[in-house]
């Protein structure tokens, strides 16, 4: 049963219903402040991945090459089109401004390497940890993002919960074909959008990350390369 995905999705609809109450009686700089604190507990998050890399080479070019694609499919414009039509449907419409808050938290809560791998960690063990410490972020940011967003955060607890639970369903597939070594090149890449995620958040710096997601696609292989052609090959010319 996928626990660990249910308890993460009801965080996100429960902490989207209570910002969409509360956040009128919040001040403002209460929720810039409490934004600035869920953003860098993101790119704590996401350094702490970033530290199990194995292959550097092989997650930065991953991270860029996926970055290309991204940018060349134009995937950034089509969740942020996505993000538009959720925000219409639940609220009177959506600006620029808040299109792109929500592009951030559809991404945050469907499109996090360590929601994705506590997917799949989820489906091949049985093992709902990484899952369930993850709904305790995903909690507060969505009370933080509701406050702005409204009960279209709610909404975002669907998509996510559809895109864990076919991770869920799929680990049986993936991860016997998975070593150490891809597995933590993965978590490194999610790491790395994970700090972006939360340099956004903080307003530092827009990173196109929706446009970063097809690099969670194609790390495993690339780091499966690296680590059995690649290195071989360059230990033969030492």
């Amino acid at each position: 049963m996928p626990v660990g995905i249910i308890v993460d999705a009801l965080s996100v609809l429960l902490g989207g219903l209570i910002g969409s109450v509360i956040g009128s009686r919040l001040k403002p700089s209460f929720r810039d402040n409490i934004n600035l604190t869920l953003g860098l507990g993101a790119v704590g998050m996401g350094i702490y991945s970033t530290i199990l890399m194995t292959n550097m080479p092989a997650v930065i070019f991953s991270l860029i090459a996926g970055t290309g694609v991204g940018l060349a499919l134009h995937v950034g414009e089509h969740i942020n089109q996505a993000g538009k039509w959720i925000q219409s449907k639940v609220t009177k419409g959506a600006d620029e401004t808040t299109a792109a808050l929500m592009v951030t938290s559809i991404v945050v809560f469907c499109a996090s390497g360590t929601g994705i791998y506590g997917a799949l960690v989820s489906g091949m063990n049985g093992d709902h940890s990484i899952l369930i410490a993850k709904s305790i972020l995903d909690l507060f940011t969505a009370v933080i993002f509701a406050c702005t967003l409204g009960y279209a955060v709610c909404a975002v607890s669907i998509p996510q919960a559809m895109v864990m639970l076919v991770l869920f369903l799929l680990a049986g597939l993936i991860v016997p074909h998975t070593t150490p070594e891809m597995i933590n090149d993965f978590k490194a890449v999610g790491g790395l959008i994970m700090i972006a995620t939360g340099l956004r958040m903080s307003n530092v710096k827009q990173y196109p990350i929706a446009d970063m997601i097809p690099a969670l696609i194609l790390v495993m292989p690339v780091s499966w390369v690296w680590t059995t052609v690649v290195i071989p090959f360059l230990s033969t010319l030492g």
